[in-house]
């Protein structure tokens, strides 16, 4: 007999508002003390405080969540130092945060830029419905291509406080320059093109120490790209760990006076073995009803026929409901899931079904995409591995 399918009021929620991915950038506003300003965008509040830095820089490592860095502590002794362990992790020093859901890059770098969840930004998902059309846009590469500033409307952080008259910049890898995603996500102030990791360490610490108040963001992808390629429990995700260290170490090293490291990451990962996979394409019970399957393996937004949602909840919920919490949009918006608040342009992108991993299970789907299908390392759920990211301290 099939096990009991899930409780939904089960789920953990992410810690919007107190300890989120995206209350990072709006807490570090706060502690540069800005007078509002008449007519200017207020700036999202949040109940996370950190001590105040004239000089702050954020390190965003894709990829590397608390729960990986705590497991593999001997690879990344400088980080791991700061996280601390057990019951000490998440006290006073935030050294940890929740990602938002879905716990995935497009979504969480929306969150971070923006300081709101994926319910106000609107990136809901690594491939969501674009409402009125039968197709599905991909958030990460902005395909097919849909106006930016329509899709996601919200003015970043970086670009109100660079108007307040905070010297803002990204540091980062010259293609990431005129893409769509770093337009509504991270933009604002100066761009700075640096494709070399070890030099883009020391042009952050350089921008840094450029003026007065000053925001630096800048980013390490290949973490990522190692655990989706080989998994967490590999040499080569052990390897860039080791990398991702010593340059987060480099950083550290040339911070200027009176100035803040933070390091932080957009999602954990988890390992899916072959054999806890389930196969959308071949799977004629799940596939009934669904006009798109968007999301991720573990992450799955499920748009369905007119008029066939309660049929494909029913069925997914049937087959899937012990594994994986199966939720309806409604239920899934209620439950807080994208945060306290979903604006009316972002319910058509979220599934009619929303389907998120408990465990070691994923959704892949070999035919209509082979490359997601054959990745190692996932995420996306609500777990605590995809969830939780590090909050890391450095002072100068």
């Amino acid at each position: 007999m099939r096990p009991s399918p899930l409780d939904l009021s089960e789920a953990p929620v992410p810690a919007y508002g107190v300890r989120s991915l995206s209350d990072l950038l709006p807490a570090i506003a706060a502690g540069f003390r800005l007078t509002a300003g008449k007519g200017r965008t207020a700036i999202p509040a949040t109940e996370l405080r950190l001590d105040p830095a004239e000089r702050v820089c954020v390190l965003l490592v894709d990829g590397l969540g608390a729960e990986q860095l705590r497991d593999h502590a001997a690879y990344a002794p400088f980080l791991a130092g700061l996280l601390g362990d057990g019951d000490d992790a998440g006290r006073d020093g935030a050294r940890v945060l929740t990602a938002g859901f879905p716990s995935t890059t497009a979504t969480s770098l929306a969150s971070f830029g923006t300081g709101l969840p994926a319910g106000r930004h609107g990136l809901a998902g690594y491939t969501v419905a674009v409402p009125g059309r039968d197709v599905l846009m991909n958030q990460l590469r902005w395909e097919p291509w849909t106006d930016p500033v329509r899709w996601q409307p919200h003015p970043t952080v970086f670009g109100m406080l660079h108007a307040r008259g905070v010297h803002t910049a990204q540091v980062l890898p010259s293609r990431f320059a005129t893409t769509a995603l770093t337009l509504i996500a991270v933009s604002g102030g100066r761009f700075v093109a640096a494709d070399d990791a070890d030099e883009r360490m020391d042009r952050a610490a350089r921008e840094l120490g450029a003026a007065g108040q000053t925001l630096v963001y800048t980013y390490l992808s290949d973490l990522d790209a190692a655990g989706h390629q080989d998994g967490v429990d590999s040499d080569t995700w052990r390897d860039q760990l080791i990398r991702v260290d010593r340059l987060a170490q480099r950083l550290a090293n040339r911070l200027p006076p009176r100035s803040a490291l933070y390091v932080t990451s957009d999602h954990g990962m988890v390992d899916v073995a072959p054999d806890r996979r389930v196969d959308y394409d071949h799977d004629p019970a799940l596939r009934g009803g669904v006009a798109l399957l968007g999301g991720e393996a573990r992450a799955r937004h499920v748009y369905t026929s007119p008029g066939a949602a309660a049929d494909v909840h029913a069925a997914w919920r049937e087959s899937l409901g012990d594994r994986m919490w199966v939720a309806t949009r409604d239920e899934a918006v209620e439950a807080g899931w994208f945060g306290p608040r979903v604006d009316d342009r972002v319910l058509p992108r979220i599934g009619d079904v929303v389907a998120v991993a408990h465990g070691d299970v994923a959704v892949v789907a070999t035919e209509s995409e082979p490359g997601a299908s054959a990745m190692v390392g996932l995420h996306g759920a609500l777990t605590s591995a995809e969830l939780t990211v590090p909050l890391l301290q450095v002072r100068s």
